[in-house]
């Protein structure tokens, strides 16, 4: 059974009133599911009475099974920054997957998924709406509600397949390395040619080793300025692999609609 743990997110945009008003709850999984599933995981709000608040994410490069009333679906890498009005009571349950290990799951390359949502009937056949239904009969019972997801993947567990674990450690890697700032880097590391290392990331993690790279490096720039300290902006673009912080700052603007200046001023208290 997964177990509940502690967890301090990264790419969620902005650090107040809209986490304070979501709480979310993780589960990491224990047995066959741990090397394939990163955690499970569910999020709540009651805004009844009150004023819809904007929740918006910097995605991770993972694909997610979510299940909420109205909107559940198989969800692949999103390359674009995620926003979600919020309104009224929902709660929403979900599957974050290691990044390159649904691919097992799958029958195509995971890149096939990306900036898509599958209707869970497109995704797993009759089986995606039972499972919905068995997942929102649960309601507010998230550890019966984490089972029935658990179980529901245990019932399709695949094969051991050595290339995802491959993309999962190499990804792991970037986020953990902030040294490591060029797909050339990474080739490096994983002793493999850059060809062979685009290809892997496109078959199984479903997006170029460039984006993650700078995905998790702009991670690391949102962390630094919701500290709400002084940042040095040119420094902190050479360190994450910027040329510069004119690069910097386009990159930063069009993935998170404003500029670092902007986001720090903007941060939430």
């Amino acid at each position: 059974m997964a177990q509940p743990v502690e967890w301090q997110p990264r790419g969620v945009v902005g650090t107040g009133s809209v986490r304070k008003h979501t709480p979310v709850g993780r589960f990491l999984p224990e047995g066959p599911l741990a090397s394939l599933v990163e955690r499970f995981w569910t999020i709540s709000w009651d805004l009844r009475n009150q004023s819809p608040r904007i929740g918006e994410t910097l995605p991770h490069p993972s694909v997610y099974l979510v299940i909420e009333a109205g909107r559940s679906g198989l969800a692949g890498v999103n390359t674009r920054r995620f926003i979600r009005p919020l309104e009224g009571r929902g709660r929403v349950y979900g599957v974050k997957f290691h990044p390159g290990c649904f691919r097992p799951f799958w029958t195509e390359s995971v890149h096939a998924l990306t900036d898509r949502i599958l209707t869970l009937t497109e995704a797993f056949g009759l089986e995606g709406p039972r499972l919905e239904a068995s997942v929102l009969a649960c309601g507010d019972d998230v550890p019966a509600a984490v089972a029935v997801l658990e179980a529901f993947l245990l019932e399709r567990l695949p094969p051991p397949d050595a290339k995802a674990q491959l993309a999962r450690s190499l990804v792991a890697r970037i986020l953990e390395d902030r040294t490591l700032v060029r797909a050339e880097e990474v080739a490096r590391v994983a002793g493999m040619s850059l060809r062979s290392l685009q290809r892997l990331f496109s078959e199984y993690v479903g997006v170029s080793t460039k984006w993650v790279i700078q995905r998790y490096r702009l991670h690391d720039a949102m962390e630094r300025l919701e500290a709400g300290r002084p940042v040095d902006l040119p420094a902190l673009a050479l360190s994450l692999g910027f040329f510069d912080q004119a690069h910097f700052t386009r990159v930063f603007k069009a993935f998170l609609g404003r500029t670092p200046t902007e986001y720090a001023r903007q941060r939430e208290d």
